[in-house]
């Protein structure tokens, strides 16, 4: 319980590299690294304490290649996650091209912060869904937020002097990634102007403006998926995993009395045109519900199944299970995807057995 703890603390802004061993006698046991270095480890003493030496040489000569998939260390498959928080929209302004943003990053499982100074466009954002509007001055506003490595930063407001006083106090914050809507000339005299009030060159030189991928968009909508389109695209070149997501971190650290086994079920490996992408995550519940997917239908059905089977039977082993979509079988089956994943099914209880370093 207390590698989930550990990750639930670590801080978002360092570099937080999960590792789970695949095979073996030492299957299940799991590490966190954070900016290259130890912070727990399981076992006593256990796979990684024993090749703690080699992994700090892996981590400090290969962390730019270490993110999201299998490693081999001494002969042994090891699963490792570079671990990113829920994604977060921060949108300044709260105008026509602010609510398809609001509407499209809520259907991809974005909290949306929007930030317009005028209560009439911050209702308007309210109505759209916003998980939070805060109706003040742009410059207080963003005071009260801290950025990080997950968080996307879109400047849409309604001229360029407000454009200026959000990129200025945005360009000092932590951030996944910045856009700003406006005219070519528009955007140069505005980072001008924030470089001249000592903000790095390299950041503001850096953002993406003209904001969304030129797709000749016209509308608000049509302006709004191009913005979505460029920042989902951002996104996923990152391939830092969320699959430890708010729901499933708040279920797995609930303090319960009684039944406490869970199984988390996590995708390790995918081949072709398979669902959902590795490092996606699902809990399954001794009461027979689940939160998170996996992709959903005969796929997910058949692991929930087996996770039901492991709860039953008290299992405390980790396993793997192969699902191949791609036979006779799988089509006669609906598995109309054609891919092929190896789910990982990880027992998860209250038991503390482990070493913060």
């Amino acid at each position: 319980m207390d590698f989930y703890e550990a990750i639930n603390e670590a801080n978002p802004n360092q570099r937080n590299l999960a590792m789970t061993v695949l095979e073996g006698e030492y299957l299940g046991e799991k590490a966190l690294f954070t900016d290259d270095k130890p912070v727990w480890t399981s076992g006593n003493p256990g796979f990684f304490q024993l090749h703690i030496q080699e992994l700090e040489k892996i981590e400090r000569t290969e962390a730019s290649e270490i993110s999201q998939g299998i490693i081999v260390i001494d002969g042994t498959r090891v699963f490792c996650e570079l671990l990113g928080t829920g994604k977060k929209f921060v949108i300044c302004g709260g105008g026509h091209v602010s609510v398809p943003i609001i509407q499209m990053g809520l259907m991809i499982g974005c909290h949306i912060t929007v930030l317009e100074d005028r209560p009439k466009f911050a209702d308007n954002a309210r109505r759209a869904g916003a998980s939070k509007v805060i109706c003040e001055p742009f410059e207080e506003g963003l005071k009260k937020i801290k950025g990080d490595g997950d968080t996307f930063f879109i400047i849409v407001t309604r001229g360029h002097r407000y454009d200026q006083v959000c990129l200025e106090k945005i360009a000092r914050k932590p951030h996944a990634y910045i856009g700003m809507i406006g005219s070519r000339l528009r955007v140069k005299k505005v980072k001008e102007a924030v470089i001249e009030k000592g903000c790095d060159p390299e950041v503001v030189n850096r953002i993406y403006s003209p904001i969304g991928l030129n797709i000749g968009a016209e509308t608000p909508e049509e302006i709004g998926i191009a913005i979505l389109a460029e920042i989902i695209d951002v996104k996923n070149k990152e391939k830092r995993s969320f699959g430890y997501s708010r729901e499933i971190m708040r279920e797995i650290l609930k303090k319960e009395t009684g039944q406490d086994g869970k199984i988390l079920a996590t995708i390790i490996t995918r081949k072709g045109s398979a669902p959902r992408g590795i490092g996606t995550k699902m809990l399954v519940l001794p009461d027979g519900t689940c939160v998170g997917t996996i992709g959903g239908g005969c796929v997910e059905s058949d692991i929930f199944q087996k996770a039901l089977l492991m709860l039953r039977n008290s299992e405390t082993k980790a396993q793997i299970c192969h699902v191949d979509m791609t036979g006779q079988d799988a089509e006669d089956e609906g598995m109309v995807c054609g891919g092929v994943i190896d789910v990982l099914l990880e027992p998860v209880t209250a038991e503390k057995q482990g070493q913060m370093k």
